[in-house]
């Protein structure tokens, strides 16, 4: 059986909310004290499932990861829509295998560590917003690239991409910094899409159309 343990100190609150979900949260909900105010029935009770949703979309649960030296997981909840052997790309040194999880507006947005280990390289792509679903947001959408080394030396990459509707890559790690598997490590907002690079030798538990989450699921072993 595969033990679990945790990555991050777990939430003493009931509900954790991620913290860039705070102004617009504080903004929705100061624009449906307006209207109450001033007796805008419709638009106040508007406010308020806006309000709902912002909090709904910006939700951060605590998650159990799993452990072993082997395991990597996902590093974002959704849909696997790609699981394919490529023999080049910018993000990874040499031939590997890119599975690419693509996000709704209803899933948890907040992205986690697919291995522990040191970040290498962060490089940030401006770019366009097309779907994040499409083959060419991989190259063609705004994106920021990580590159994790293990702490036996194997390579992984992990790139957020943003979609149609989201429009800030949020990345709280940089060069140099270590980090534990399944760790809290940025988000996108409002839909997107994450693809990781691994090793093709590495052994994938995956396949498309399966649903994963991030931190908890695991998308393959080396």
């Amino acid at each position: 059986m595969t033990q679990l343990k945790w990555s991050d100190p777990p939430s003493q609150s009931a509900f954790p909310i991620a913290r860039a979900g705070y102004p617009f949260i504080f903004a929705s909900t100061f624009t449906t004290a307006v209207f109450a105010l001033l007796d805008i029935g419709s638009l106040a009770v508007l406010g308020l499932f806006v309000t709902a949703f912002i909090c709904y979309f910006f939700r951060d649960p605590d998650r159990l990861i799993p452990s072993g030296d082997d395991i990597i997981v996902s590093p974002a909840d959704g849909k696997v829509i790609k699981v394919e052997k490529i023999d080049t790309t910018p993000y990874f040194e040499g031939a590997c295998t890119r599975i690419s999880v693509f996000m709704s507006i209803f899933n948890v947005h907040v992205n986690r560590a697919p291995h522990e280990g040191t970040i290498r390289e962060v490089n940030y792509f401006p770019g366009k917003f097309f779907s994040a679903n499409l083959d060419k947001a991989s190259a063609e959408n705004e994106h920021n690239a990580l590159l994790l080394e293990s702490p036996s030396g194997k390579r992984l990459g992990c790139v957020q991409i943003a979609g149609l509707i989201a429009r800030r890559i949020i990345c709280a790690v940089q060069a140099g910094d270590s980090i534990n598997r399944g760790q809290r490590f940025g988000m996108i907002c409002f839909g997107s899409r994450l693809d990781i690079y691994l090793p093709q030798e590495t052994k994938i538990h995956v396949t498309v159309g399966d649903r994963v989450q991030a931190g908890s699921s695991i998308l393959g072993k080396w």
